[in-house]
């Protein structure tokens, strides 16, 4: 999987991800993701080299709830959830410093491993200080590219099509879940006082619980994979996974416009990067036109 996103998505060929560390817990590190009652904007967090991110890791799950208590009590949404692998960008000096394969991820099917390990080294390729919804939505469509290759290079067919029923699952999820987000977002952003705003937001809730009921039933055969993601959403759930599938399908366009070629498509991802973010965001949104 490691010589094949060097060789064939042109990612990085480096010390990233070819040698283990066992770490002893389930998850590298707990976010903390924040945003308001009334609003999809993530808190951020700012940091040396990477800049602000809407995120905050933790390498113990305690210290991440004790975190996440001050900003419940400031009247935010909080989530906090495990994470199984990280990238440095690919920053720090030698072979040693390099992210390894960990035992939070390796246990995962074969095509998820393989995503994985794209979507952490596309880290490496480009990425724009303070902007976690453009960097995580470029991670995601390298991972889904680089995903459909390797399965069309190394999967049989019975592993394709597990892979594709996954995938369309996977996809109804996201649409359904980010088109709950857009209703909410009209919610928040449209007239009215706050209280008939909360009341907006319940309704809009509630029919998301009845409808993924429907969607569980008549389209996943009962599969309650995502009961948990239902039970505890709140607006941060939605910011944070609209950071990292909001723009990847404008990326995966801009693929295709560069011939599938991914030095000519990475060529391009950097010089959006290097772009103020205005700039930037105005020209990545406008490849969905």
């Amino acid at each position: 999987m490691r010589d094949f996103a060097s060789a064939e998505l042109r990612l990085p060929d480096n010390a990233s991800y070819r040698r283990y560390a066992e770490l002893g817990r389930a998850s590298v590190v707990w976010n903390v993701v924040a945003a308001p009652e009334l609003g999809l904007q993530l808190q951020t967090w700012c940091y040396p080299v990477v800049g602000c991110v809407g995120y905050r890791g933790y390498y113990a799950q305690a210290d991440a709830e004790q975190a996440a208590a001050p900003l419940r009590a400031q009247g935010l949404e909080v989530q906090v959830y495990g994470v199984p692998a990280y990238s440095t960008l690919g920053k720090l000096p030698g072979r040693w410093f390099a992210d390894p394969l960990l035992n939070t991820f390796l246990n995962v099917p074969e095509a998820d491993l393989a995503r994985l390990i794209f979507h952490e080294l596309a880290h490496q390729v480009a990425y724009a200080a303070g902007d976690t919804v453009f960097n995580e939505s470029f991670a995601t469509a390298v991972e889904r590219l680089g995903g459909e290759r390797w399965l069309d290079a190394h999967g049989g067919a019975a592993a394709r099509a597990a892979v594709a029923a996954q995938d369309r699952r996977r996809e109804e999820f996201r649409a359904f879940v980010l088109g709950v987000r857009d209703r909410l977002q009209a919610v928040y952003a449209g007239p009215g006082r706050d209280d008939e705003k909360r009341a907006a937001k319940a309704q809009v809730l509630a029919t998301m619980r009845t409808d993924y009921e429907q969607l569980k039933r008549e389209r996943w055969g009962g599969f309650s994979g995502y009961d948990a993601w239902f039970a505890r959403a709140n607006n941060a759930s939605f910011a944070i996974l609209g950071a990292y599938h909001g723009l990847a399908p404008n990326f995966e366009r801009l693929f295709a416009r560069e011939g599938g070629d991914f030095e000519r498509f990475y060529a391009e991802v950097r010089r959006l990067a290097a772009l103020p973010a205005a700039t930037r965001r105005s020209e990545i949104e406008a490849l969905a036109r």
